[in-house]
């Protein structure tokens, strides 16, 4: 399989946007990468490093941006709009991602800011770390991670094979969520984890505050479960800031767990305190420490569809709602206006609702068995 994009620049090569360049450098068949970033050092560590081939200043870097056909803003989201402004008066026609925790306001921005002539199709990759900075660049970080990609009525289904393509490349596990539905999911499962570690943090410290040796005494599990207190507190402002909306409300929602189990505890519920945490048991040890999906599983969806923007976004939404993911992404162009989307879908969801959904919504869908041999 051919590369899916020659030249790739990353505007901002700190952990994310260096571990991204750092994982595609490392393909067999790498692109060009290029690193756009205003510190001179995190530049010269980039190319001493071998994470990138070449790397600019912002002032500098106008044509290495019109030779990339991708564009990947690894900035904070506030950097994020002045460099989408910039691509759409520099008249970028190629592909735009990113890799920001919130998805929704960068999606508006990119589509009131770019050119027509450029597609952005938003990203964020589940993974991290407490570290930050090129120093903390792994070419690994990535691997069997879940990576989001939002696609719009407006995404040119080729631009979304190619970028699905490139996630999974790296070892990612490619999924398709509308921005809006990313937003308040991560809100549960990223941001207000985040604010409840801090918060436990925070409590800790002014136990010891007050004479208590409570640091002290901290053992593996307070250390892991605090862990991520320790991330960049202004990256971390800056995305509960973005995701305000969505993150009161789930720490409401957090607050309102507390409150219950605080009730049970008033009560002397043993019964009841049991069955709380037997729930959050049986959900967390459900959580595979890292999923694999089963190969004799794999089914093949081919949906016919007219070739037009919007198209491959219904489709590879329609999966994320009905819980299917998506392994693999390929587009057969069957005359210039028609096309055969074929995904290969793991053994997760409902798939047979999502078939019944798309055929209610016209789609001509068929699915077999990836491996008949394996399913014999």
């Amino acid at each position: 399989m051919t590369r899916p994009f020659d030249t790739v620049v990353v505007i901002g090569v700190g952990l994310m946007g260096g571990s991204l360049a750092a994982a595609l450098r490392a393909l067999p068949e790498p692109p060009r990468v290029v690193g756009i970033d205003a510190d001179e050092r995190t530049r010269q560590i980039a190319r001493d490093r071998g994470i990138v081939h070449e790397a600019f200043g912002p002032a500098e870097a106008d044509a290495a941006l019109l030779a990339a056909e991708l564009v990947v803003l690894a900035t904070p989201v506030a950097a994020a709009g002045e460099w989408l402004a910039r691509l759409g008066k520099l008249g970028y026609a190629g592909v735009v991602t990113d890799v920001a925790s919130t998805k929704a306001g960068i999606t508006a921005d990119a589509h009131r800011l770019l050119g027509h002539g450029a597609t952005f199709i938003g990203g964020h990759p589940m993974a991290g770390s407490e570290r930050s900075g090129i120093d903390a660049a792994d070419p690994e970080l990535f691997r069997g991670a879940y990576y989001v990609l939002c696609t719009s009525d407006a995404t040119p289904a080729d631009a979304y094979s190619r970028l699905h393509q490139l996630v999974t490349s790296i070892g990612a596990r490619a999924i398709a969520i509308a921005p809006d539905a990313h937003d308040r999911a991560v809100a549960a499962i990223s941001h207000a984890p985040h604010v409840a570690a801090s918060a436990l943090t925070n409590l800790a410290a002014e136990r010891a505050g007050d004479g208590e040796n409570v640091l002290r005494l901290a053992a593996g599990g307070f250390k892991d479960m605090t862990r991520i207190a320790a991330g960049s507190p202004d990256l971390w402002a800056g995305i509960c800031l973005d995701n305000r909306d969505a993150v009161i409300t789930a720490l409401g929602d957090l607050s309102s767990q507390l409150d219950g189990f605080s009730r049970l505890l008033e009560s002397g519920d043993r019964p009841g305190l049991c069955a709380w945490l037997d729930r959050a048991a049986q959900v967390r040890r459900a959580l595979p420490a890292q999923w694999v999906p089963a190969s004799a599983q794999l089914r093949e969806l081919t949906v016919a569809m007219s070739d037009r923007p919007g198209a491959v976004g219904a489709i590879t939404q329609a999966a994320a709602r009905a819980g299917c993911n998506v392994e693999d992404i390929e587009i057969d162009h069957v005359t210039e206006d028609t096309a055969l989307l074929r995904l290969v879908l793991t053994d997760e969801g409902d798939v047979d609702a999502l078939v019944s959904g798309l055929r209610d919504d016209g789609f001509d869908v068929t699915l077999s068995p990836l491996d008949a041999e394996a399913q014999a």
